[in-house]
């Protein structure tokens, strides 16, 4: 997860009409929820509770005067980094107390309170499917009630994922963001009120294809998309090709459909348009294609003539994520305005991806990318790596076509109690205001319930205490975050370490 925090709000509290202050928390690129500094503090109370066997990163100390201007200032960058080391810790950031605590979060500052609506999910071809649900669901529990309502066994549910889709004016279709598990579906869209929820893989590596083959809802979600890719030229092809696909389409042959697309150099890539890169010249308009372990640069040379450039995941040594305010009064925008995006905004940051890679043995060279879906393609950059380094570690999403349930969580052995501080700095209660409700992302018309067993966090593994250390080392030089302002951090990629003398 890219957490920052890039401003604040101010409120008045209703009960003593002082003042304090809110710290607007951005993930992966996008408003998510305002805090204040005693609600963050009370996640890290907890997470020191939940994980005694582990050192957090340092919390900003606490001030008992009123905080001048640039003390305010110094207490935002002190949270936005503890934040941002929260989120890069593997054990951390994969916890269910984080995970609830962002979703009560994200409940509180949209100040939408739990009820049933129907949410419309879409298939890449327009079809909608029509979900029951809470406005507090998580992703996760929406994308199983989707693929309910039509039918996809659970064990094939997590080969796909949700996006935000929009519409851009010309008719192209965008992927603004990929849903995750610590948001509530309903929420994000209220924001980003332009955009539909769209069901697309949640892999990379095609050889996961064959393992939808056999089951007749998977394969036709993933012939609907292959679809929509093809006709949206992210998947592209020869005439002779695009015609011998359009004969299989007319006569229903989904599978030998799949088997061409699938040799097709841009099969299961997302396409971003409308970007800018310094290569191979600066200012060059661009299209970035991001898939089959590369990210291509597209352009159109004075001829009219189409050039690509392919940059192999495994050869980026680390890449970063940049934001530039053309003014800095324009970064104290209000909540409302925090999702906005180029169509409405002319006075949103510019964002620059930028990712160091091995030209040649020995040569190494920063290559930037303008674009407003930088962080999006940060996400996949990132997805596509954990991907590679699961399998190197021998963990395949087929495993569990085998089973009809997929793998179930053991929870250890003590539950502890977790709670939510709202902003006004009463605890979460019943409507009696005696009982301290825990933490839950459970569909409830409450807005704090149980805590089940299924809920908390996980027993530590060695091997997840090892990758934790590893991981810390390679941070105390590198930084997993979203910049403010240019500041001078990066994503280090582990699978750079799998270079041979083959790559080169």
């Amino acid at each position: 997860m890219h957490f920052s925090i890039p401003d604040t709000q101010q409120f008045i509290c209703n009960n003593t009409g002082a003042n304090f202050t809110g710290f607007n928390i951005h993930i992966n690129g996008c408003f998510h929820c305002c805090l204040r500094y005693k609600q963050i503090h009370c996640l890290h109370e907890q997470l020191k509770r939940c994980f005694p066997g582990f050192v957090l990163p340092p919390f900003p100390s606490k001030k008992f005067l009123p905080l001048t201007q640039n003390q305010l200032e110094q207490r935002r960058s002190h949270l936005e980094r503890y934040i941002q080391l929260v989120g890069q810790d593997p054990v951390f950031s994969k916890c269910e107390l984080l995970r609830c605590f962002l979703l009560n979060a994200q409940q509180e500052s949209a100040q939408i309170q739990p009820h049933e609506v129907t949410l419309d999910v879409y298939l890449m071809n327009g079809y909608r499917i029509p979900v029951s649900c809470y406005t507090t669901d998580f992703t996760s529990k929406i994308l199983e009630k989707a693929a309910q309502n039509i039918d996809l066994a659970p064990q094939f549910v997590e080969y796909f994922t949700l996006y935000l889709m929009r519409t851009e004016k010309n008719g192209d279709t965008t992927l603004v963001r990929r849903l995750m598990d610590f948001e509530a579906p309903y929420m994000t869209q209220r924001v980003l009120n332009d955009c539909q929820i769209v069901i697309r893989k949640s892999y990379w590596d095609c050889i996961y294809d064959q393992a939808l083959f056999d089951n007749s809802v998977a394969l036709n979600l993933l012939y609907i998309l292959t679809l929509s890719d093809v006709d949206r030229d992210w998947i592209l092809s020869g005439p002779d090709i695009r015609d011998q696909l359009y004969e299989l389409q007319g006569k229903g042959n989904k599978k030998e459909y799949l088997q061409i697309a699938r040799k097709l150099p841009s099969y299961g890539s997302i396409k971003f348009s409308n970007a800018t890169a310094d290569y191979p010249y600066v200012n060059n308009l661009v299209n970035i294609l991001i898939g089959n372990k590369e990210l291509s640069i597209q352009s159109t040379t004075n001829d009219g003539k189409c050039q690509e450039t392919k940059f192999k995941i495994t050869r980026m040594r680390c890449w970063r994520v940049t934001t530039n305010y053309n003014n800095e009064e324009n970064s104290s925008r209000s909540t409302a305005d925090a999702g906005c995006n180029s169509n409405s905004d002319s006075n949103c940051p510019t964002m620059e991806l930028s990712f160091e890679y091995l030209m040649a043995k020995n040569i190494l060279q920063w290559i930037t990318i303008t674009s407003e879906h930088a962080m999006l393609i940060s996400v996949c950059l990132q997805s596509i790596v954990d991907e590679l380094l699961n399998q190197k570690d021998g963990h395949d999403l087929r495993q569990n076509i085998d089973s009809e349930q997929p793998t179930k969580r053991q929870p250890p052995q003590s539950l502890p109690v977790l709670t939510y501080i709202r902003r006004d700095g009463q605890m979460c209660k019943n409507n009696k205001k005696e009982e301290v409700r825990r933490i839950s992302s459970t569909s409830s018309n409450e807005t704090i319930s149980s805590l089940t067993e299924s809920d908390v966090p996980l027993n530590v593994t060695g091997e997840t205490f090892s990758f934790r250390k590893k991981l810390k080392e390679k941070l105390s030089t590198n930084t997993t975050v979203f910049f403010r302002n240019g500041k001078d951090s990066s994503v280090h990629n582990d699978a750079f370490e799998e270079i041979g003398d083959d790559d080169l």
